[in-house]
């Protein structure tokens, strides 16, 4: 397969199998009517939809890259890693999958008990119907909620009711950075850091911190491009990579309807090139 250098890619996207609206399949179908080179599926804490993905890209043009995007905590701060090349039939990580994803099972029902507590016609059923896979979250309670009327939009609900410090808000216990990273490499994959800054007070000296602390356990890449990101924070990202020596990664975290965010483009400045698909692929060597 040859692949132009000014293709771009998207390490970053998540379908129905978390709480994405698009099937696995449709992600890939929609990165290669973009025209991506390459795109991987992280979805959160699963890697439920990695077969499907895989078999979506058998014959075509487009490299399809398993992932998953795991959810951690550093100093009361959630850090999600990502990793990228994984072999998503080991067991060892499917199991650490596994105790996080009933984690967030109890989290969901401490979430419908609140709601319920304050007049809300909502169950947990519902909820994972909106799901459509095994992973239930937020998103998808929002979902139903919304779908019940009273509410404007996604955003609306979580500003009034699934924000931390709002009513129908619970914290979930999360995995250590270090757990998930070793997790990921003991999978033969590597660690991308996603999204880390996210325009927090102080958020440039704790984010320099949190990367050498990373380093030291293991961490292999930064998502320098994201969504969101303006200029301003992707250069610092990329000087943070350089001063530290890590991979460069990026990536839209498509949710289909239940983000703003289009596959390969982001809000639509997002440009991912394909080096830094070639670049992760040789660091991810090390773990094979």
């Amino acid at each position: 397969m040859t692949i132009q250098a000014t293709t771009l890619i998207d390490l970053h996207t998540h379908s129905t199998e978390s709480d994405g609206s698009c099937t696995p399949t449709q992600v890939l179908e929609l990165a290669e009517r973009q025209n991506l080179g390459a795109v991987a599926l992280t979805d959160h804490d699963t890697t439920a939809g990695v077969d499907e993905f895989l078999t979506a890209a058998e014959g075509r043009s487009i490299i399809a890259i398993p992932g998953v995007e795991i959810s951690t905590t550093f100093e009361r701060r959630e850090v999600h890693i990502v990793g990228l090349f994984i072999d998503h039939k080991s067991s060892d990580l499917n199991n650490f999958l596994k105790k996080i994803a009933d984690g967030r099972h109890e989290r969901n029902q401490g979430i419908i008990a609140k709601l319920q507590a304050r007049g809300y016609d909502i169950t947990l059923k519902e909820a994972a119907e909106q799901a459509g896979g095994d992973i239930v979250g937020r998103p998808h309670i929002a979902k139903t909620l919304l779908n019940k009327g009273g509410f404007e939009s996604m955003n609306d609900v979580f500003d009034r009711l699934l924000k931390r410090g709002r009513p129908g808000y619970v914290a979930r216990p999360l995995t250590s950075p270090p757990e998930a990273i070793a997790q990921i490499h003991g999978a033969g994959g590597v660690a991308v850091w996603a999204h880390p800054i996210f325009r927090q007070a102080g958020e440039y000296p704790w984010c320099r911190k949190a990367i050498k602390y990373l380093k030291r356990h293991g961490l292999d890449a930064l998502e320098v491009y994201y969504s969101s990101f303006n200029e301003e924070q992707s250069n610092a990202l990329i000087d943070y990579a350089v001063e530290f020596d890590l991979g460069m990664s990026g990536g839209s975290d498509f949710h289909g309807d239940n983000h703003e965010s289009t596959i390969g483009i982001g809000n639509g400045g997002l440009r991912v090139p394909f080096e830094f698909y070639e670049q992760l692929l040789v660091r991810a060597e090390k773990y094979r």
